[in-house]
């Protein structure tokens, strides 16, 4: 999976001829474009990129992070940086593709995706392939949008506010069913809402702690580049070891922060009101760059300049090997827990709260976002009517993913092997919508060729024509 997630990054990447980091300044102009409201779709582009935010800026810019570094050591922040950069280009090409093969359903709803674009992309003989997507989209929506982030919350506020992990499940659980019931649109208001107020807010205190700790910027920034390619910090040389814990951690938490390759924001960005592909696959790409390579970096540099990362819990040389098979040593936080102990290590008292209570948002829009996700993935495989049956299933996974903190003491490393499921569900997700991203690179390759060409020449924008299922039967 680290092959064909940076491999098909990076090819990409060349294959636009670096469009998707030239072109970062033109698409934030985009973001912030007032849209036609003739345009086909539900949601304005801004509020399709805040629903995919909403699902991306979450647990793993806080937890997941952490995780990271201390399960893969300071060297994975180096991998999900370079899985960001390579990662534009991915979620470009996604947007690009889910405008472009997107469907009106019978309700009059905007739905695309992976699945879609497999399906009406590659043609018939591909609709297996769509079909896998989707199936797997649902376990993975589980496991990632609902169980984990409900997860991660209950421990947050358990470990701050010693909140018992089965009055988090139960309002997680009755928060998120007022708004799932209500579709995309309130999801939508919702996400439009919160995200940009948390991301700022969260941002704020996290330079403020890294301005506490500004002697050891340069430090950590040494940790992170001598660890990405394997040198031990005890300085006898480059392991094999470290440098596989560094890449496999970093790529696993960057993939599971920005969702670049994964195939879950294109679902959201379908739905955009917006007629040029290429428009909303410029606005896509934002959310990689939004999420790793400014909220992750963050997190990880208040961790890492803060100091409450022992020695004892750095991978070194020796234990690299053991650590790639059994996860961190004993007594060494490797989630939430971390985070809030470098937050509050600068603003003792407040540090934790910024943490708790962000951790909280960013987790339950997270899981509203991927609500959406796995609906759709349930639309396309069972029709309109297994909606409802999914958003009922999904507020009891969510209610079961923060209530099972209360088996932390029987089951050993439960916060681990919830992490460990959700990277599992994550890759086989990925796999069927990078091999529909591959195969239908040179459609997004001419589609943007074409779109820059008629900006530059002033001339009419490529008009594309959408599938309407209203015009067939409705599926049974």
């Amino acid at each position: 999976m680290l092959v064909l997630l940076l491999g098909t990054g990076l090819y990409l990447t060349i294959g636009l001829r670096l469009l998707s980091v030239l072109k970062i300044p033109f698409a934030f102009g985009q973001l912030f474009k007032k849209p036609d409201q003739n345009e086909e779709g539900d949601v304005t582009p801004f509020a399709a990129l805040m629903t995919a935010l909403s699902s991306t800026i979450g647990t793993g810019n806080i937890a997941g992070v952490a995780a990271a570094i201390a399960i893969g050591g300071p060297g994975a922040v180096f991998w999900m940086w370079i899985t960001a950069i390579v990662g534009t280009a991915t979620k470009y090409s996604e947007g690009v593709l889910a405008v472009r093969f997107r469907e009106i359903d019978h309700d009059g709803r905007h739905v695309g995706g992976p699945m879609y674009y497999i399906k009406n992309g590659m043609g018939k003989k591909w609709i297996w392939l769509g079909g896998l997507f989707a199936t797997l989209g649902i376990l993975a929506s589980w496991g990632t949008g609902a169980s984990i982030q409900s997860n991660s919350i209950a421990d947050a506020l358990n470990a701050t506010y010693n909140v018992p992990p089965i009055v988090s499940a139960v309002v997680l659980s009755a928060a998120a069913a007022a708004v799932i019931l209500g579709g995309i649109k309130r999801i939508a208001s919702v996400a439009s809402r919160l995200v940009p107020i948390m991301a700022i807010s969260y941002l704020a205190g996290g330079l403020l702690v890294i301005s506490l700790h500004l002697d050891a910027v340069p430090a950590a920034f040494g940790m992170i580049f001598s660890g990405a390619f394997g040198f031990d910090s005890a300085g006898t040389g480059i392991s094999i070891g470290l440098l596989m814990l560094a890449m496999q951690k970093g790529v696993a938490r960057g993939i599971f922060s920005n969702e670049a390759g994964q195939g879950s924001a294109p679902i959201a960005h379908a739905a955009a009101k917006i007629q040029d592909p290429v428009d909303q696959g410029l606005v896509a790409m934002l959310g990689t760059i939004i999420d790793t390579l400014i909220v992750c970096s963050i997190t990880a540099l208040v961790i890492l300049t803060s100091g409450v990362l022992g020695q004892e819990c750095i991978p070194t040389a020796a234990n690299a090997a053991d650590i790639l098979a059994n996860g961190q040593p004993a007594g060494c936080d490797t989630g939430a827990p971390l985070t809030v102990a470098a937050f509050d290590a600068g603003l003792t008292g407040i540090g934790e709260h910024i943490v708790a209570i962000g951790l909280t948002v960013f987790g339950f829009t997270t899981i509203l976002g991927w609500s959406y996700y796995g609906e759709r993935c349930a639309e396309y495989l069972f029709g309109e009517k297994s909606i409802l049956p999914f958003r009922i299933s999904w507020i009891v996974v969510t209610f079961f993913g923060a209530a099972a903190l209360m088996l932390e003491g029987s089951v050993a490393n439960i916060v681990n092997l919830f992490w460990l499921v959700a990277d599992t569900l994550t890759g086989m997700m990925a796999a069927p919508n990078l091999v529909g991203l591959v195969f239908l690179s040179p459609v997004v390759f001419a589609m943007t060729k074409a779109h820059f060409e008629a900006v530059r020449n002033g001339t009419p924008k490529p008009r594309y024509p959408i599938i309407d299922q209203r015009e067939q039967a409705p599926k049974k």
